[in-house]
């Protein structure tokens, strides 16, 4: 990716994080929180691919006011509104829901239900629509299930994303595909399943990290799953499928 200044990259040159309606099955988003040192310059640009071609970009982060500020998130959503993009679920995306032109596809992963909880009047002032992420549900305090449920009843879209936020690949070499499915992924969808959201249909991999082995595991029980556009790591890496 071409780098904009000295420590970002230009987001609208990471074609993984652009959603053409292609058809694909795993999808990968950019992290936007402050340690990926994305830039609004940079998020702009994505935006603007995102209106020019008619395509949705994928952006995610975690915990509001804890990885990301919130005024980084006002500036995702004003800028998505001013452009006309659409607010796209991935559960929109996982069901064909295409909009007429150009949309963003907002994520917010793990658990920090609170945080997330105190944007509702944010998300409302733009009409935005966000996936969510959940993992950790076993641990969840009964208040925030709560808010979690409040941010669903708000139109938001709520999937999952693993028991424990196990590294994939580390755990099917270390215990089997079966154990990872069995330990990690069906009991996230279960749970949410089971205490009223609407049916899971998405599954977000934990630090992106995947394989062509897991992606064929989570798609038998997910319609999408989504990775990562580009991590953080020495060497850096884009874990999206190459086709």
């Amino acid at each position: 990716m071409l780098a904009i200044g000295a420590c970002h990259y230009d987001v609208g040159k990471a074609d993984s994080a652009f959603y053409n309606w292609d058809g694909r099955k795993v999808h990968c988003a950019i992290d936007i929180d402050t340690f990926a040192r994305i830039g609004n310059e940079s998020i702009d640009t994505g935006l603007d691919r995102a209106r020019d071609r008619g395509e949705v970009l994928e952006l995610y982060n975690h915990g509001p006011g804890v990885t990301i500020s919130p005024d980084v998130i006002e500036h995702v959503l004003a800028g998505a509104q001013s452009r006309g993009l659409a607010f796209v679920t991935y559960a929109d995306m996982a069901k064909g829901l295409r909009p007429a032109g150009g949309g963003l596809a907002y994520s917010f992963d793990d658990n920090y239900a609170k945080p997330w909880a105190e944007q509702r009047d944010l998300f409302k002032q733009y009409g935005a629509r966000v996936t969510f992420f959940i993992a950790y549900w076993e641990k969840t305090s009964a208040i925030d299930r709560g808010y979690i449920h409040d941010l669903a009843s708000d139109g938001h879209d709520i999937e999952a994303h693993t028991v424990k936020h196990y590294r994939a690949p580390v755990y099917v070499e270390q215990k089997g595909l079966n154990a990872w499915i069995d330990d990690e992924v069906q009991p996230s969808i279960d749970a949410l399943n089971n205490d009223g959201f609407p049916p899971v249909t998405v599954f977000a991999y934990p630090y992106g990290a995947r394989t062509d082995e897991t992606d064929r595991a989570a798609l038998d029980r997910v319609d999408i799953v989504r990775s990562v556009a580009y991590t953080w790591e020495s060497p850096a890496t884009d874990p999206c499928p190459n086709d």
